[in-house]
């Protein structure tokens, strides 16, 4: 995997962590993914099946494996990036790591019944 699929960004030591020692809350990780929309399609990228994995550390680290609708994505940079900054806020997370992946490829059988919902796709 070259080095522009795999996102690495820690956060500023200087900044304060509360809770030092107490891990992230993997349903505040999940909620803070879901605000992550994919630009081109109206669902949030959780509910698109598109996080493979949540890795949380009791250090506050985060690690996110995640994949794309397609290869050729457009937002192909730019959901990382948020999904990254997403996690950032939430309490506890001292650092967050997005690794893009592409086995499994994405099939519209991981998406939600709330996305197949919202996109009509029943």
């Amino acid at each position: 995997m070259s080095d522009a699929m795999t996102e690495q960004h820690p956060i500023d030591e200087s900044t304060p962590v509360t809770g030092e020692g107490t891990g992230p809350d993997q349903d505040a990780v999940i909620a803070a993914i879901a605000t992550v929309y994919d630009p081109e399609i109206p669902v949030n990228i959780y509910e698109l099946g598109l996080i493979y994995a949540i890795d949380l550390h009791d250090d506050g680290r985060v690690h996110v494996e995640m994949t794309l609708t397609a290869p050729n994505c457009p937002s192909a940079q730019e959901l990382p990036e948020m999904v990254r900054d997403a996690i950032l806020k939430v309490p506890n997370v001292t650092n967050a790591t997005v690794e893009i992946v592409w086995d499994p490829p994405w099939d519209m059988s991981r998406m939600s019944d709330d996305a197949r919902l919202a996109l009509n796709m029943f």
